[in-house]
């Protein structure tokens, strides 16, 4: 957040339901649909069958044998999630059926064109993302409201748990945008001490910690990426290659809008070309515009640090302090995720992760850099 800027621009109340967050699901995409509207059949039928397709190397002859549906029957935002979350999967199976080895460089129009038209109307990129392979990928399976994906990819249960775990925590973290959205601002709109620190000390208890079991990391990235170095043509829509950064955690809202809250600032030291601070601020062009502009109204309003460093009430730095840490840690058992439970071959975590970034480096400068924002006594 940027100190003294736009104040008068947070409106009270602060609604979420502006931002297209949900109160009980967050960022997360309320109860999605599952199934298509009866002209998107194909699309359907080869998405549930993805895992096997796949491994029995047809994918790509059943895309090629996909009739070109037009997007103008689609209504609505869930019609267009679940379509675009469709789209995505089918899209990276067909480029990576044959792994790093066998990609293409052309996907086809019956399927780019399509693909490209719901991400336009959504806002969002042509490749499989965040949204779609967590915040829109998730049903009840039962009456026992226990959740399974929509659409998966070769990984059998393992991809499936590494899919509702990161579900599970976008869910955990929706009381602390509750209280650092509504509650922190709000106390500091209304110059109100103790609500503000009765909200910190809440925003400070990290959401409960989940394991998860192991998993290959299926490819998700034609930007940077040395399999496909000038990116991907898609037919129909444009005669140069295009290059977009695959899924990541990166892409979450959530860490986002923590930072803008606690005033973190990201290092601008690593790799020229993808420091950590252009890494997340591009990431951000990955998230559903609401969400992206949620992001941006919490870096609009009272700086919250600013707040508590001129308060000069050690209670307010105190647990403005615990926040910070408690968010470092929160990141620090993101690097034990991703080096002891993600399996994937030594040369890929020495170099990119799945959305691009050069994955140790740039998770412990970002950890690092989360610390470095407490208040010093």
């Amino acid at each position: 957040m940027e100190g003294g800027e736009g104040t008068e621009e947070t409106p009270l109340p602060l609604v979420l339901t502006r931002f297209q967050l949900s109160e009980e699901y967050g960022f997360l995409l309320p109860d999605p649909l599952t199934e298509l509207p009866e002209p998107y059949g194909p699309w359907m039928e080869i998405a549930h069958d993805l895992p096997q397709l796949i491994a029995s190397h047809q994918l790509r002859s059943q895309v090629h044998q996909m009739p070109q549906l037009s997007t103008q029957h689609l209504r609505g935002r869930e019609e267009l999630h679940l379509a675009h979350l469709v789209l995505s999967f089918i899209t990276m199976g067909y480029l990576w059926q044959e792994g790093e080895e066998g990609t293409v460089k052309v996907l086809p129009q019956n399927l780019a064109v399509p693909f490209w038209e719901v991400s336009q109307a959504l806002g969002l990129p042509p490749i499989l993302s965040h949204t779609d392979f967590v915040l829109a990928n998730w049903r009840r399976k039962n009456p026992n409201r226990n959740l399974d994906t929509i659409i998966s990819l070769p990984g059998g249960e393992s991809l499936r748990g590494f899919i509702l775990v990161t579900l599970l925590v976008e869910k955990a973290a929706v009381p602390g945008i509750k209280v650092g959205y509504r509650r922190a601002i709000c106390a500091i709109l209304q110059l109100d001490e103790e609500t503000l620190h009765k909200a910190l000390q809440e925003l400070a208890e990290p959401p409960r910690g989940h394991s998860l079991p192991d998993f290959h990391v299926f490819p998700l990235s034609w930007k940077d990426n040395p399999a496909m170095p000038d990116g991907l043509i898609y037919e129909g829509v444009s005669d140069e290659p295009m290059a977009y950064s695959g899924g990541s955690a990166a892409q979450s809202t959530i860490l986002h809008a923590f930072d803008e809250l606690l005033g973190i600032r990201h290092s601008e030291e690593m790799v020229p070309a993808d420091h950590a601070t252009a890494f997340l601020h591009r990431m951000r062009d990955y998230m559903p515009p609401p969400h992206r502009a949620f992001v941006e109204e919490i870096h609009r309003a009272p700086s919250l640090k600013q707040h508590v460093l001129s308060s000069g009430d050690a209670r307010l730095c105190t647990a403005f302090n615990r926040c910070i840490s408690a968010l470092a840690e929160f990141r620090s058992y993101h690097i034990t995720i991703v080096t002891k439970y993600i399996t994937v071959p030594p040369s890929a975590l020495e170099a990119k992760g799945t959305g691009g970034s050069h994955i140790f480096s740039f998770l412990k400068s970002v950890r690092d850099t989360t610390r470095e924002g407490m208040i010093s006594a």
